[in-house]
């Protein structure tokens, strides 16, 4: 009898949920527009690479929002940017969350994508844009510690995808003083068990990478797939393929974020 029967493995080979990719829709109108939200005066690669990604996987439409202090830097084929106030450290300044109430108006799903900077403006601002948008929200990088202070707001959000490291992992059960606690040398069926319990607490939906293996957790259900790529965790491509594949399946959560992981 398997003692762990919320706990799914996949393979390239054997993929989960074969459908999700079957039924990957035809029609632009039905792919989703995805909103993607980051980038400071330092530096926008993360948001540039996230808008080619999506546009590669399959979205229906991508509009992104950036500083208005980049707006001589981005590049021609980056024809989608609406811009927002900058604060005096280079990130989006409290003004921009009309345009970030705008944007996730438009879209299906938001994608706040990181290169953020660190700046208590910025976090304020997220944190009340996170509060008001009530759509699918996947959040990776520096904007999830961005957001630490909402830890609780966050973990109580439905309709949102963490994608993060197990060092965020850690931070997020610790804020919300969940009584598990996240080691480096955590044992992966540990780990499963851990998440297992946190989503069937919380709504919330989270993609995590250990010993090789991405899992993804949603409503007390696991899934994992062998994943040797964390580089496309750091620079955001796997967070942007998941919200994509999330965007043509909004009520399919587990299966489109797992299906999207075998790329």
């Amino acid at each position: 009898m398997d003692s762990h029967p919320y706990w799914k493995k996949q393979t390239a080979e054997k993929p989960l949920f074969p459908d999700i990719e079957w039924s990957k829709p035809e029609q632009k109108s039905q792919k989703g527009n995805l909103g993607i939200i980051g980038g400071n005066k330092l530096g926008f690669i993360s948001v540039a690479e996230s808008y080619n990604t999506s546009l590669k996987t399959g979205v229906g439409e991508v509009r992104v929002l950036l500083p208005d202090v980049l707006r001589k830097s981005i590049p021609s084929t980056m024809t989608e940017v609406v811009f927002g106030g900058t604060n005096p450290s280079g990130g989006l300044a409290k003004s921009a969350l009309t345009e970030m109430k705008a944007l996730g108006e438009w879209s299906t799903g938001v994608l706040l994508i990181g290169d953020a900077g660190n700046n208590s403006e910025t976090a304020i601002l997220y944190e009340n844009f996170v509060k008001d948008y009530k759509g699918p929200l996947t959040i990776t990088r520096d904007a999830v510690d961005l957001l630490k202070n909402a830890g609780q707001e966050l973990v109580d959000r439905p309709n949102t995808l963490l994608v993060v490291s197990l060092a965020q992992l850690q931070k997020i059960f610790r804020n919300v003083y969940y009584p598990k606690v996240i080691t480096f040398s955590i044992q992966l069926i540990n780990l499963v068990e851990a998440l297992h319990k946190f989503t069937i607490t919380y709504p919330i939906s989270i993609a995590v990478l250990h010993q090789n293996q991405m899992l993804v957790a949603v409503g007390g259900e696991v899934s994992s797939t062998p994943f040797d790529g964390p580089m496309k965790i750091w620079r955001g491509q796997t967070a942007t393929i998941a919200a994509v594949y999330w965007g043509w399946s909004l009520s399919k959560t587990l299966e489109s974020v797992t299906a999207s992981m075998v790329i």
